[in-house]
């Protein structure tokens, strides 16, 4: 396996930009009190330095209240230190690309930035609600699907696609009424040293990267109310391409770190390291090819992650009636030290994720590896990874016989989640329909007994197990095997000092 991450964006981080002009937006006719509008002054400042070859356009100290601002060829927009572009609590006051209403867009330009100790504060929840009003008295039109507008009635902060060399570096970006960023299209991306503070309103991913290629995600802080950092393909002959992501703190009330749910191109050659994880409500790491794509090549190592609702969660699905599912293979998990509690991952914050006990009832569950019956999941390593469960479950809230692992359901066409099959007979693993299956040199283990066995492989080609420490105090076996050939099986220990178990149903 081997990432191919491209020189020239690193070239991007040792300083690609050289300016022949600096102007400042207050020269244009900008006000910083919060309260006067100044969209058509930055506009101004940033129009006349694309039109003279390039260069710094300085957003001074201040609150500088704006509409959508275009960024054009050649353009650094510099926040400087207690400097803010306040977005606009009306929907008027934006405009929209092909795709999405946003604060800042750009679309096909080069060399491009968006730098400095500023903030951007989009005033998420006051614009949504004021979107929301405008659908109930008519003057906007949509159907309020789930009780809130469509999402690409609510502006983000940030939409760049089908750009060239764009560097995103030290900016705060605070409260967008949707997705906070997305960067679709574009190449020689690099975000650096951002944080990200987005529990305003609902479907806030912090950065949302699409069909991209030659990325690079670093030193970031993201707190989200919905994926933290999130890879998509909407594009069947495009991909998310090239991409590091590392050294990373994020909180989310979905996902910390995902791919998907969009996944039409694909993912190829992404390598996901050194990332903090903490009150995440769903999975630490999701992996989802649901739209006939191609994930592979992917490498992830040295995870941390403190109070989340699960740790690994790989689907396989089809939700295109139209199109075979699409495919994962060679994907690498490493060094991975997870604490799942038996508790809601994100209580207390603005916007928690919804109750789904409420509909699918389930006690803690497994890390899930899930393909389709005749399109599994392929050459999957887990290695050197810790899982500590919160433990406790109770038959009483929710049970699945081993008679039973049959009458599990496939959901090839839902929305992919950590919870979407409800309970589960496992509680550190549960693989289906999957081929190429290695984990070694690993630990599962649980602070309060469970009653279901550690580890259920269903419908599984080449399974190796070796190393592996597992916590079992209740008698059940170690290992359950149904539909499992191939299989090397090799140090499996339990917590009581025996060799684990292995039970093969038919």
């Amino acid at each position: 396996m081997k990432l191919k991450t491209s020189l020239t964006v690193l070239f991007i981080l040792s300083g690609l930009y050289t300016h022949a002009q600096t102007v400042n937006i207050k020269d244009f006719g900008a006000i910083g009190d919060g309260l006067k509008m100044n969209t058509e002054f930055i506009q101004k400042a940033i129009d006349e330095v694309n039109t003279k070859g390039g260069g710094k356009v300085i957003v001074p100290e201040g609150t500088f209240l704006t509409g959508t601002v275009h960024l054009k060829t050649g353009v650094e927009l510099v926040l400087q230190k207690n400097s803010v572009l306040l977005g606009s609590t009306n929907l008027a006051d934006y405009e929209k690309n092909d795709r999405w209403y946003a604060l800042l867009i750009a679309d096909d330009q080069q060399n491009i930035g968006i730098t400095g100790q500023g903030t951007i504060n989009g005033q998420g929840r006051t614009l949504a609600l004021n979107v929301l009003k405008m659908v109930k008295n008519g003057s906007v039109i949509d159907p309020l699907v789930l009780k809130r507008p469509n999402e690409r009635l609510r502006p983000q902060l940030i939409e760049i696609q089908r750009s060239d060399k764009v560097l995103i570096k030290g900016i705060t970006l605070l409260n967008a009424a949707c997705w906070v960023q997305t960067y679709n299209h574009c190449t020689q991306l690099t975000i650096d040293s951002i944080t990200v503070k987005s529990t305003a309103y609902w479907n806030n991913d912090g950065i949302d990267i699409q069909d991209c290629q030659h990325v690079v995600v670093k030193n970031s802080n993201i707190d989200a109310a919905d994926d933290a950092i999130c890879l998509k393909s909407s594009d069947p002959k495009s991909a998310c391409e090239d991409v590091l992501v590392t050294d990373c703190k994020v909180r989310s009330s979905a996902s910390g770190v995902k791919f998907g749910t969009a996944s039409v191109g694909g993912f190829r050659n992404i390598r996901v390291k050194n990332i903090y994880a903490f009150d995440t409500y769903r999975t630490a790491i999701a992996l989802e090819i649901v739209d006939g794509g191609t994930m592979e090549d992917v490498t992830i190592s040295h995870i941390i992650a403190k109070n989340t609702g699960g740790a690994i969660f790989i689907r396989l699905g089809q939700r295109r009636k139209t199109s075979p599912p699409g495919i994962i293979r060679r994907i690498h998990i490493s060094d991975m030290n997870v604490e799942v509690p038996n508790a809601k991952t994100d209580a207390g914050y603005a916007l928690e994720g919804p109750p789904e006990e409420d509909i699918y009832p389930h006690n803690l569950l497994p890390a899930q590896i899930v393909g389709l019956p005749g399109y599994p999941v392929q050459d999957l390593t887990l290695e050197n990874i810790v899982v500590t469960y919160g433990g406790g479950a109770d038959k009483n809230k929710a049970y699945v016989s081993l008679d039973s692992l049959a009458k599990i359901p496939e959901m090839a066409a839902e929305y992919p989640e950590f919870s979407m099959f409800g309970e589960l007979p496992a509680w550190a693993l549960y693989v289906r329909h999957a081929e190429g299956i290695s984990i070694k040199n690993s630990t599962f283990k649980y602070l309060k007994d469970d009653f279901r066995s550690p580890l259920v492989f269903d419908d599984v080609k080449k399974l190796t197990i070796n190393n592996l420490n597992l916590a079992s105090g209740n008698g059940t076996p170690a290992v359950i095997l149904r539909g499992v050939t191939q299989q090397s099986i090799q140090k499996l220990v339990t917590s009581a000092g025996s060799n684990g178990k292995i039970l093969v149903l038919k």
